[in-house]
């Protein structure tokens, strides 16, 4: 039975078979916007339309977002409710319970997963939900009702903080909705063990994305030593220290990150092996520059230095300068990764920057291999920010 639901309607000069072919959005330009639709709350779930009033889709509308409609569901009689996201819930997991062996991963990637603004990401029987739209924020009791159908007894934490929700004009908070929980969570992968502050920490606590590209380097680095810059929580380092590498320096603004990574190298039993330096990236390799320090591996894993198009050549800037002083550091057939995670920069774009640094820095190299996130990070086949993160695997002459 069709449902009374507010209507949003394309403008006449915009056709919704983008939408109609899978696209997941529709932007502000495309809908009509008026007096009536500005009042509607944001977060509101309409009825999509085509100018001659023909169901598109139904869709979370904002008035205030240059995405003003996300697609939810082309079928005008399916009800939105705890149901529905039990369904997603369940689909979503048949797929990474048969990719990995324990239960640690990203669960939902957001459109990728046909719920667009949300992020889950499960730590064994604790799952950090990340609401990064107005439709989900409002429909939250119901996608705890959802989890605690799918999952047995499971603690949900509410970790609301980022751009993203600033952009859709919700307040940052994070808070336990169900269960507890009494500190960093201990996370197995690739043979290390890692330490999630799923609470306090960055994001969710944990980068589940550059799994295979830990794995990767690691084996580069077996036998050697590297550096570990812009480390997190030690993503690349304590991987490589559990795989057979010598020893690994981790770089890091974040004292409480390298905190965390320290007790993850204690906890993999390499602590002896790993050491931190606090300190500005750019800052801490130029002083291992002057000390004439060099590694067999170094490994420059930035924050997002192009989040949204303005941001582009300025950020691209960055990933030369990283290029630049990171490929200084490299022992002479050594190994030099570089990691984009912005949006903005495409691969294309992300690669000339990194060799116009390289090249600047006055070395040669090739690529040996190219990165990106893991299999419980799938692509929207037509939305590239789903395929965000980049990797680089250089050898340096």
């Amino acid at each position: 039975m069709t449902q009374n639901r507010t209507e949003l309607r394309f403008r006449p000069n915009k056709s919704p078979q983008r939408v109609r072919h899978g696209f997941p959005w529709a932007y502000d330009n495309e809908v009509v916007t008026d007096r009536r639709t500005k009042k509607i709350e944001a977060g509101t779930i309409v009825d999509l339309l085509d100018t001659d009033r023909n169901f598109v889709a139904q869709a979370a509308f904002h008035p205030g977002s240059k995405i003003a409609a996300r697609v939810l569901e082309m079928d005008r009689d399916v009800q939105i409710d705890a149901a529905w996201l039990t369904a997603k819930l369940r689909f979503a997991f048949e797929h990474r319970d048969r990719m990995f062996d324990t239960p640690y991963y990203r669960l939902i990637h957001a459109e990728a997963d046909g719920l667009p603004g949300l992020i889950i990401d499960r730590f064994g029987d604790t799952f950090a939900v990340q609401p990064n739209a107005a439709w989900i924020e409002k429909l939250l009791p119901e996608l705890e009702q959802a989890l605690m159908t799918v999952f047995e007894n499971p603690t949900i934490i509410k970790n609301a903080s980022g751009r993203a929700r600033g952009l859709e004009g919700l307040s940052e908070e994070t808070l336990v909705l169900q269960g507890a929980v009494d500190g960093p969570i201990p996370v197995k992968m690739n043979g290390a063990t890692y330490m999630a502050d799923v609470l306090g920490g960055q994001k969710t606590g944990l980068f589940y994305d550059q799994r295979p590209n830990h794995a990767f380097a690691a084996a580069l680095a077996k036998g050697g030593d590297i550096l570990d810059v812009f480390s997190h929580v030690g993503g690349f380092s304590l991987a490589a220290l559990a795989n057979g590498a010598t020893h690994a320096t981790a770089v890091d603004g974040s004292a409480p990150a390298l905190e965390l990574a320290t007790q993850g190298a204690v906890a993999t039993g390499v602590g002896d092996q790993f050491d931190t330096i606090k300190g500005d990236a750019f800052e801490v390799m130029t002083d291992l520059a002057k000390q004439g320090r060099s590694f067999d591996v170094v490994v420059c894993d930035p924050p997002a230095f192009a989040p949204a198009k303005p941001a582009l050549q300025a950020g691209l800037r960055a990933y030369e300068k990283t290029a630049r002083m990171g490929a200084a550091l490299v022992k002479p057939g050594g190994y030099l990764v570089l990691c984009s995670c912005s949006h903005a920069a495409d691969l294309t774009a992300f690669r000339q920057a990194s060799m116009r640094g390289i090249g600047k820095g006055e070395r040669r190299g090739q690529i040996v291999s190219t990165g990106f996130a893991g299999a419980d990070h799938p692509v929207h086949p037509q939305l590239a920010e789903t395929a965000y993160l980049k990797s680089l695997f250089l050898r340096l002459d």
